[in-house]
């Protein structure tokens, strides 16, 4: 089967090439899955870096989510899957024509669901789901901030803020994206080209604080934001796109510029720091993710959340593809079709 096979660390239009490999076999717990295409996410973009330690050992095919027809089971009592169209997300190896994943991080959809909007649902609709609903659920009348609010996982969490009740403050750069959000009712809008994101934070706070924070950056954005939590105040961390800007020693200069967190001081002012990694999930507690999935394909298919799609790339243009969710320009999901 063909995929796309990372042979190196570096520009995605030079290091990513297309290769035949042996078609997967499902495992007892697994499904095979016949791919109609597959989604991208911010941490493909690090891992053709070199940045992101989850990442296989090369050559390695990525890809966390697919959308297709499973065609195959591992066990019979998973016979019920055969045939059906499915999201699913993928530990890696997604970038192919067939993939296998657990049965229980995959959710049947329906044949009119493009497949664009199917992929938004996967790894960055759950992740939104897992920190808004399950780890960090929010209250309404809160004051919630969301980083990178027009990306992947922003713009769910921003949905699910905003049905929540809460008064949400997105940060985005450029006028397309901010103009995006306030179309979206994002009470507060900020520009981060425009102007110091949390210089402005504060002044729309005026004299309350933030109840949550939603952070896809970190670095020193973590601090600051630390610093306008409230009592009560959670820090919900699941990225770090500010590491991928910093260079060499880009590592440590982003771990330094977090600041020290004392445990004291969090219990002391009653504030809270929760990390996600989606695919520690996956591994420890598959059951969650499959509450996750089946949550937003349900909600989804209910009108009460919309997927947005930045572009469907055809397969040949995987490395364009890449390239521009690295560049910080896309504005939703984007995904690839074979």
């Amino acid at each position: 089967m063909e995929a796309w096979t990372l042979s190196a660390h570096g520009d995605p239009r030079q290091v990513l090439r297309l290769r035949e490999h042996a078609r997967p076999t499902p495992k007892a717990h697994e499904v095979l899955i016949r791919c109609e295409g597959f989604g991208l996410n911010y941490a493909d973009v690090m891992a053709v870096k070199g940045l992101y330690r989850e990442a296989p050992p090369l050559p390695s095919v990525l890809g966390y989510e697919v959308v297709g027809t499973v065609e195959a089971v591992g066990d019979e009592r998973l016979g019920a899957l055969v045939g059906q169209r499915v999201v699913a997300m993928t530990r890696f190896g997604g970038y192919a024509r067939y993939a296998v994943t657990d049965h229980r991080a995959v959710a049947v959809i329906t044949a009119d669901v493009p497949l664009g909007e199917a992929m938004a649902m996967a790894t960055q609709g759950c992740t939104a789901w897992y920190a808004a609903r399950i780890l960090c659920p929010m209250r309404q009348g809160e004051r919630v901030l969301v980083h990178s609010a027009a990306g992947g996982v922003g713009q769910w969490l921003v949905q699910l803020a905003l049905q929540a009740g809460c008064e949400v403050y997105g940060v985005a750069s450029g006028e397309r994206k901010c103009d995006h959000l306030a179309a979206m009712g994002v009470h507060h809008v900020i520009d981060r080209r425009e102007v110091d994101p949390h210089a402005s934070l504060a002044q729309h706070l005026g004299v309350h604080r933030l109840d949550v924070s939603f952070n896809a950056v970190g670095g020193s954005s973590f601090a600051k934001d630390m610093r306008l939590l409230g009592s009560g105040g959670r820090m919900v961390s699941f990225g770090g796109a500010q590491r991928g800007a910093l260079g060499p020693l880009g590592t440590l200069r982003f771990v330094w510029s977090m600041g020290l967190v004392v445990p004291i001081m969090l219990m002391m002012k009653s504030r809270s720091i929760l990390g996600i990694n989606m695919l520690r999930i996956a591994e420890h507690r598959p059951a969650i993710i499959e509450e996750c999935l089946a949550g937003v394909v349900d909600a989804c298919a209910k009108g009460q959340l919309r997927a947005h799609v930045h572009e469907v790339f055809a397969a040949e243009r995987l490395p364009d593809a890449l390239a521009a969710l690295g560049s910080g320009s896309t504005m939703g999901k984007v995904a690839v079709r074979w």
